[in-house]
């Protein structure tokens, strides 16, 4: 079971919410997932990202790969 770190979007139409989540790469966007590690907030000046940083350090060790846009989130809040 191959297990990605992925944003899942949530919020109304146009104004679009994301949780971090760890999923199995076979389940759909906003469907089923493992664990949920933090929120990003595109809509505000400047992004709001939080990340519990112990969580993502677990999973990563674990094997967990994140997708191109979480390891640019988990960048800028300092966990990679």
């Amino acid at each position: 079971m191959a297990v990605k770190i992925r944003l899942a979007r949530h919020g109304a139409k146009g104004a679009p919410f994301y949780r971090i989540v760890v999923a199995d790469s076979r389940s759909p966007r906003d469907g089923r997932f493992i664990d949920r590690i933090g929120t990003y907030n595109p809509r505000t000046q400047p992004s709001d990202i939080q990340v519990d940083e112990e969580k993502a350090r677990e999973w990563l060790d674990k094997g967990a790969q994140p997708t191109d846009q979480v390891r640019k989130l988990l960048k800028v809040s300092g966990v990679l």
